[in-house]
Formats: C-alpha cells, structure tokens, sequence
C-alpha cells in the first residue's frame, strides 16, 4: 500500500524528545522487545537525530549518528515499511557522517536486516551475538570524504544540446516532466498564474513530488505573477506544496517592472530549460542541457526573485 508523502529532518533531542521515543519504543521495545534501560542510552543526548514525519507532521521514522560514527536506533512504523523510509533515513545520515569527515561508521543490526545495509556497502564483521534474544551482527563501512567523492564523481559538462522548437502544450507537458525528472536539487519557475494546464497536470504533480521526496535538500523556487489567478480555482501544486512547504518556495513579484514581463520559464541545475517569449502560448523552446542560455535565465530569475515577496496570499494553505 503506498502511503502519504513524507519528509527526512534533523531532530532536536530534547525538542523532538516524545516524537523520537513514540517511534523507538513501539519499534524497539513493543515488537523487538528489547530492553528500555539497554535501548536508551548516555549516547542518545550527544548524537544526531533524524526523524521522518508524514505531512501531518506525526513522525514515522527515526534515526542517529553518535559522535564516534555509529549509525542506530533506525527504526520505521510498521505501517510505512517497505515506502523507502529507512534508505532515506540512513542516506542521510551516512552523509552527515562524510560532511564530519569521519573515515569509518559501524552499526548492529538484527541479522534479519544486514542484507538491507549490505546493498549501502557495509559489511559484516565477526560473529553474531545476542541480545535480549535477538540475534544481532556488527558491521562497518568506510567512508569518503564527501568533498572527496564529489570531486571523484564529477564528470565533465555533456555536450550542449541545441533548443527544440514546441509548440503544443503536450510537447511543452514532456519536456517539464523531464527536466523535473532529471533535476537534483533546483527548480527554478517563473509563472504567471500557476497555469493549470501545465503544471497542474497530474503527470507533471507526480513528478514534482518525486522530486520533492527523494531529492536531498532539493527545493522548487516559484515566481507567481497573478496569485489572485493562481489560487482562485483548486490547483494541485498548491496542494502539493501546502503538504511538502519545505519543499516550495513561493514569491510574487512587486516591481512594476517584474509584474509585465511577459515570458515564462522553467530551469533545473542540470542546464535544461523550457523557456515561452510569450506565456500566454504554449510555442517556445527547450532543451534538456544547454548551459549558456540556462545560465542566462537563471541570472534573469535570481534577480526577479531578490525583489518579490513572499506568496502571502497563500498563507491560509500553510505555504
């Protein structure tokens, strides 16, 4: 059954105190029936937290790193296993280990689950042993600097691919949907009302959401001229965005300039763009990566977007 979306954040111990143990405790202590005064230890105060929460904000998950690199007290709500929760939750924190710079992290688990934290690269070390009459086994994995691996990763700019003429709103529909697909963590959106047809399309929605929930950190900036247009029948970015808010950001222009200008456009951080001279028509151009003229947009859009408010026409949807 696939479930709400949800969202991975840093946990404040003391802040998240009841959250974090609402999820340990029916994880740990109900089903695994561990021990409270062995699953609660001196090591909870001084390690990073994470937790999941639905868009209800009710946590679904959890997770920490200990100051010496031990990865733990990973644990999902019975209801949303098998939704990708615990890969997020420990991609996260594997990160945050690189980010410290540690060399190595280690962590127990149930043998029931080393093959769940083999497919990150960890590896078995020693025998098994038990615990309150659950069989547990150690293993570790060694770490590249994050710095490192992206220098090593990096690979040299694609070819330039020339624009692409379109001028339909299917074809405009296709070309969206890839380079939400393909973006990492940027989106860039210069609108005028949110038009419906394009991305209020349920292709286009689920490809938003996707991109919210496993991008790390990603984030969709949006300019809306004509709020008043945007929110004055249901759209289903707005409801999207009012269920992921950290995921959205959304800006009107006050400028007299900004508010005429005429162009619409999307832009992601792997050098594509959809670009329209004329918004109220869907005949324009994109291509999936053409460095140049997304820098250009991009510059265009920085500007335009230090000079908007914030959407506070749509505070009442929690944006």
């Amino acid at each position: 059954m696939k479930l709400s979306d949800y969202r991975i954040e840093p946990a404040d111990y003391k802040a998240d105190f009841k959250d974090l143990r609402a999820v340990r405790d029916s994880v740990f202590i109900i089903e695994q029936h561990l021990p409270a005064d062995l699953e609660q230890d001196d090591k909870d105060p001084l390690s990073h937290h994470v937790i999941a929460r639905d868009n209800h904000h009710n946590p679904v998950g959890t997770g920490r790193l200990t100051p010496k690199g031990q990865i733990g007290r990973i644990a999902v709500l019975h209801q949303w296993r098998n939704q990708g929760v615990g890969q997020s939750l420990l991609r996260v924190l594997i990160e945050k280990a690189q980010k410290q710079g540690l060399n190595q992290i280690t962590l127990e688990t149930p043998t029931s689950a080393s093959g769940f934290f083999q497919k990150f690269g960890f590896i078995g070390e020693g025998e098994a042993f038990n615990v309150a009459g659950n069989e547990f086994q150690r293993m570790s994995m060694t770490l590249t600097p994050l710095a490192e691996r992206r220098r090593q990763s990096a690979k040299p700019r694609e070819t330039s691919v020339p624009a692409e003429k379109l001028d339909n709103l299917e074809a405009h529909l296709e070309s969206a949907i890839r380079l939400i697909t393909e973006a990492r963590r940027q989106i860039c959106i210069y609108t005028r009302d949110l038009e419906r047809g394009l991305y209020g399309h349920n292709d286009v929605v689920e490809a938003f959401r996707e991109f919210a929930i496993n991008s790390r950190d990603g984030c969709v900036q949006i300019i809306v001229q004509d709020t008043f247009a945007a929110r004055g029948k249901p759209h289903a970015l707005i409801d999207l965005a009012q269920r992921l808010p950290s995921s959205f950001q959304l800006r009107t222009p006050v400028e007299r300039e900004d508010l005429q200008y005429s162009s619409a456009f999307l832009i992601n951080d792997r050098d594509g763009y959809l670009f329209r001279l004329n918004a109220e028509r869907y005949q324009g151009e994109w291509s999936p990566n053409h460095p140049a003229r997304k820098k250009q947009l991009y510059e265009e859009f920085d500007r335009i977007w230090q000079r908007c408010r914030p959407c506070t026409e749509f505070r009442a949807l929690g944006i």
